[in-house]
């Protein structure tokens, strides 16, 4: 009988310690479960919130995108063609230049535009003549256009050696030819406009002499318009020097194509005929 009290008793007692350890390591377990389950719970609750954060993010802005080095460029290039229209030119485009078209030999053209160089005092256009009075109203120097082309070749002759044309007249109106056969009725000097009008009214003769590059005058056998002997081409009555000159001029004329005439030492005629010209008026080309 005492065995079994005995044996109850160890048993109760075992129970009962085992109820113990077991409620002990029940509230041991719930305490840690309380302890590692609120971080858990803040962290699921942080995450959460970032979560909403970053949709709202995404709700109210575009997320960029990861782009190449070639597509910046190529979206850069877009761009700045869009934002950057370009500018159009305010310039007016330059139409080539239409080729001048060249004269005809007969056409009437100004020497100047031809010859630049060329030195023109039209004697005529001056009261320092030999009436003592204004011929016409013009001062530059018209000719043909196929004169002008010799004149030039006589030009060019001339500046090799340090010389150059100036010219006392070109073409002269048929209007003027009567004033100066008015005032001077003598053949040898003036045309007879009744007969035969005279070749400067014709654009192919011209009156000139040569002066130095830099302008200074040349010693020839007379000035312009001198009636004398002296005024000829026998030369017998000139010095040296005038002689030379007088006949520089007169060789360089000749070999670019003008026949000289006889009584005056400054008078040339193109050795190509053109017609007496009574239209063509020079004072209203300028």
């Amino acid at each position: 009988m005492r065995r079994w009290l005995f044996r109850l008793l160890v048993v109760g007692m075992t129970a009962g310690f085992l109820l113990l350890l077991v409620s002990g390591c029940r509230e041991k377990t719930d305490e840690l479960d309380e302890v590692s389950s609120q971080p858990v719970e803040e962290m699921i609750s942080e995450v959460s919130e970032a979560q909403e954060e970053e949709s709202e993010a995404r709700e109210g802005k575009k997320v960029p995108e990861i782009k190449t080095d070639s597509a910046s460029e190529a979206e850069d290039s877009e761009g700045s063609s869009q934002s950057e229209p370009a500018e159009e030119s305010t310039e007016e485009s330059e139409e080539p230049a239409e080729s001048a078209v060249e004269p005809d030999d007969e056409d009437f053209v100004r020497v100047k535009d031809y010859i630049p160089d060329v030195e023109v005092m039209l004697m005529y256009a001056t009261d320092q003549n030999f009436t003592g009075a204004v011929i016409y109203d013009f001062t530059e120097a018209y000719l043909r256009y196929g004169t002008v082309k010799k004149l030039a070749e006589a030009q060019e002759a001339l500046k090799e050696l340090g010389y150059k044309l100036l010219i006392w007249d070109a073409f002269r109106p048929v209007s003027a030819q009567y004033v100066l056969w008015e005032v001077c009725p003598d053949p040898r000097y003036v045309a007879n406009p009744i007969t035969g009008y005279s070749l400067h009214s014709c654009g192919n003769t011209v009156d000139l002499t040569i002066i130095t590059l830099d302008g200074n005058e040349v010693e020839m056998p007379t000035g312009f318009d001198d009636f004398s002997y002296r005024a000829d081409r026998d030369y017998s009555d000139c010095t040296e020097v005038e002689t030379i000159n007088a006949l520089l001029l007169e060789d360089v004329m000749i070999d670019a194509g003008f026949e000289p005439y006889s009584g005056e030492w400054w008078h040339f005629s193109d050795t190509v005929d053109y017609s007496v010209e009574e239209e063509f008026d020079p004072s209203k080309e300028e």
